[in-house]
Formats: C-alpha cells, sequence, structure tokens
C-alpha cells in the first residue's frame, strides 16, 4: 500500500531540506573562503577580490609552509598527543566504567556522586597549575595526555553503555574462569566497538585542535603541537617572520601573509577531514544507546 502525504508533510520536508542548505552553507563557506585565500593571487588578496572561490593561482604559500621544520615537527608532537591521549582515554575510562556498572560493586554509589561533583566543581586553572607542576609534569609529554584523560561525562556514558550489555555473559565467563579483565577486554570492549570509535574520535579532535595546554605547561618549541604553530603564525607573530624565505618572497610580492597563514589552516585541518568520514557513522549509535539505556 503506497502512503499518500499530507501537504503539511510535503511542505514541512521542503522547508526542512531548505534550513538544511542554508546551514550547510553557512558551514561551507568559511572553508572555501580560507583556501580560496590560500590559493589566490597576492595582488587580488590585497584588493579585496577574493570571496569563496580562487582569484589566480598561488600555491607559493604551500611551499613555504610545508617548508618548514616548525610544522613538521607540530604534526609529529600532535600525532604523538592524540594517539596516546586517546588510547589512555578509552582505557582508563573502560576500567573505571566498567565496575560502575556492576550493581553489586561495593561503592558504587558512592564513587558514583562523587564523579559527578566533579562536572560543576573544579580547582581552578591556578591550583591546577601548581598541581601539575609539583607533580614535575611541566614541558613533559604526560602534562599533554594525563589531566584530561578521564571525564565525568565520559565514565557516566561508558557505564550506561556497559549496563545495556547482558550480564549473562558476565556471569558465564565467570563460571568458566574469567576474571574482570579478561571479561572488560575480551567480551564487554568487543561489543562496544561503536562507542569507542565514537569518544575516540571525540578524543582525537580535541587533542589536534588543543593548544591552551601547550601555551601553559610547555615552554619548549620542540613539543609545541601542531596547533601552537599555527597560533604562533595567525597572531602572535607576523607571517613574513616565519622564514627568511618567506620573508623574501613577501618582499618580491610572490606571496601574501594571507597565503602563508591560510596555507597553515589547510594543511592543519586536513587530517581531520580524512578520519572524520570514515567514523562518523558510528556517532549515532555510540552516543544514543550509550546516553539512553540504563
Amino acid at each position: 500500500m503506497r502512503y499518500k502525504r499530507s501537504a503539511g508533510s510535503t511542505v514541512f520536508d521542503v522547508l526542512n531540506y531548505f534550513f538544511m542548505i542554508l546551514l550547510s552553507i553557512a558551514m561551507l563557506y568559511p572553508f572555501l573562503h580560507v583556501l580560496s585565500l590560500s590559493l589566490s593571487d597576492p595582488k587580488l588578496i590585497t584588493r579585496g577580490r577574493v570571496s569563496w572561490y580562487p582569484q589566480g593561482v598561488n600555491v607559493e604559500g604551500y611551499k613555504i609552509i610545508l617548508g618548514s621544520s616548525q610544522l613538521w615537527t607540530g604534526y609529529r608532537n600532535t600525532i604523538i598527543y592524540a594517539g596516546l591521549g586517546t588510547l589512555l582515554t578509552l582505557v582508563f575510562t573502560s576500567l573505571m566504567a566498567y565496575p560502575l556498572s556492576i550493581r553489586d560493586f561495593v561503592g558504587r554509589k558512592f564513587v558514583t556522586i562523587f564523579l559527578t561533583i566533579t562536572m560543576f566543581f573544579s580547582g581552578g586553572m591556578i591550583p591546577t597549575y601548581l598541581l601539575i607542576k609539583k607533580l614535575k609534569l611541566i614541558n613533559t609529554i604526560w602534562v599533554m595526555v594525563l589531566p584530561g584523560c578521564i571525564s565525568a561525562y565520559n565514565v557516566i556514558v561508558f557505564r550506561s553503555f556497559f549496563q545495556g550489555i547482558s550480564g549473562e555473559l558476565r556471569e558465564s565467563a565467570y563460571l568458566d574462569g574469567a576474571n574482570d579483565i579478561v571479561i572488560l577486554f575480551k567480551i564487554i570492549l568487543p561489543l562496544s566497538k561503536a562507542l569507542l570509535a565514537t569518544f575516540g574520535l571525540f578524543t582525537i579532535v580535541g587533542h589536534w585542535n588543543a593548544w591552551f595546554p601547550a601555551l601553559m605547561y610547555l615552554n619548549k618549541d620542540s613539543m609545541y603541537p601542531v596547533q601552537m604553530v599555527l597560533r604562533r603564525i595567525l597572531f602572535v607573530s607576523s607571517a613574513s617572520e616565519t622564514s627568511d624565505l618567506a620573508a623574501m618572497r613577501i618582499a618580491q610580492k610572490q606571496v601574501h601573509s594571507k597565503n602563508i597563514q591560510m596555507a597553515t589552516i589547510i594543511v592543519t585541518i586536513i587530517p581531520i577531514l580524512c578520519i572524520y568520514p570514515f567514523i562518523q557513522k558510528h556517532f549515532a549509535k555510540g552516543v544514543l544507546v550509550g546516553s539512553l539505556k540504563g
């Protein structure tokens, strides 16, 4: 039997599509504008004639950025921070959420209340800095991955997801002689791939975009992530100071400072744009199931 759509339903769908198209344009235009500035002719950029598509072709900005050792050092550091930070976040969050998902776990209620309190109260920036300094984490790799390793929100979602997994599986594993570590890593986590993929991507994106922890806790240029390199080019110093080659080309009007700045932005966000489509399909299942069950 064919369903006959009402006029109101048709109007709603049309308005919904129209709104989503406008929203997509609003999100896509800034990216196209940045891409256009990175590829446009310096003279046309100075005249303000560049909008959402390139005016002329100029790849000198990309040549300068890709030839910069600072960028590749930042990339290396960011990959290390994001990879290690994501691994530790998923492992530690799972280890904390698993016992809280067991209803007969002693202290479950106390730990849950204590964890919830941390969502609303924190020590503040200065006490946090003093604590990290006291722990001798300043200018170390661990200062970029450990402080935000466990989130109360993540633990609660993981706990709710684990509670939605049949308890008979855990009981059967107990009868076969398995302990809780084996149950977690051999049974629970393999059944939670959607959840791990979702929060893994959230964590990777968070580490990739993080610059404030590096600004506070790192004093060595060799340890800066790629976002700090981008911040330095965009805000701290002019693009002409990124290298002698850049200064020479700007003086010869072969490249505009906007070419270098926008090329840096594009080069910085490309890895996330490549990873995102492959994990996006897990978002709805991982977040909704984890937040609704339990």
